[in-house]
């Protein structure tokens, strides 16, 4: 039986497909504080302002591309049982071809209801005020905004604690609870960091390599060394 590869995405995956890592240094995203286009009280305080942030984003990612690193981790599915947890809203690993794709903080191309939670829908277009559900709610993005549970976080650490490998891309292991994740590795296990400005050093957690590259040319080259040892 292959061994389990999960691997934790973030920002800096799709940095290398042309999509913003939307926080500048100054905490700012595009320009905009972010609890006011990423939270429940920016929504209720400005839904128009939020509902265009998103939908900028939204018409950003239909001119991206899945980048090497992301053809790499398909490519990992021949000889290992992948297993992808992201933080990254875009759909740039379902497009590369993952098939086990755990989105964290869920999809700019789905809404949900702002009445029913449950009530979720593939959505590629723009989000207008106005725009309802059946219900006569108004449809906001299926993001997880700060302040917001993160329905899919037991289900990752689940994953988490199956790994035999664990694999960090592009993601600044600070925003909480998906940091947490690497606590729920197995004790022992290979843990590899791919970022070129990493947060964490190789002294913090056992069995733990640093590689100081992007995601699109850090990957394919752990990929590659990982497809090696399976052969």
């Amino acid at each position: 039986m292959p061994q389990s590869v999960v691997i934790l995405t973030g920002a800096g995956m799709s940095a290398d497909s042309g999509l913003r890592t939307f926080r500048d240094a100054n905490g700012l995203w595009e320009g905009h504080d972010v609890m006011q286009v990423a939270s429940p009280q920016g929504f209720a305080s400005n839904p128009e302002l939020v509902l265009d942030f998103y939908n900028q984003r939204r018409r950003q990612l239909k001119k991206a591309e899945p980048n090497a690193g992301h053809s790499a981790l398909v490519a990992l599915e021949q000889h290992y049982k992948v297993s992808i947890i992201t933080q990254n809203v875009d759909d740039l690993h379902e497009r590369a071809g993952s098939s086990n794709v755990l989105h964290l903080h869920g999809e700019l191309f789905k809404v949900r209801s702002t009445g029913n939670p449950s009530d979720i829908r593939f959505w590629t277009e723009d989000i207008l005020l106005g725009d309802l559900c059946e219900q006569g709610h108004q449809l906001r993005p299926d993001i997880v905004w700060f302040g917001e549970d993160v329905p899919l976080l037991m289900e990752a650490a689940r994953l988490t604690t199956g790994a035999d490998i664990l694999i960090i891309i592009g993601t600044s292991m600070q925003v909480y609870p998906a940091a947490s994740l690497i606590h729920y590795g197995p004790p022992g296990i290979p843990k590899y960091f791919v970022d070129p400005n990493p947060t964490l050093s190789a002294h913090q957690y056992d069995n733990l390599e640093i590689i100081t590259k992007k995601a699109a040319e850090g990957v394919p080259t752990l990929v590659a060394d990982l497809v090696d040892r399976a052969l």
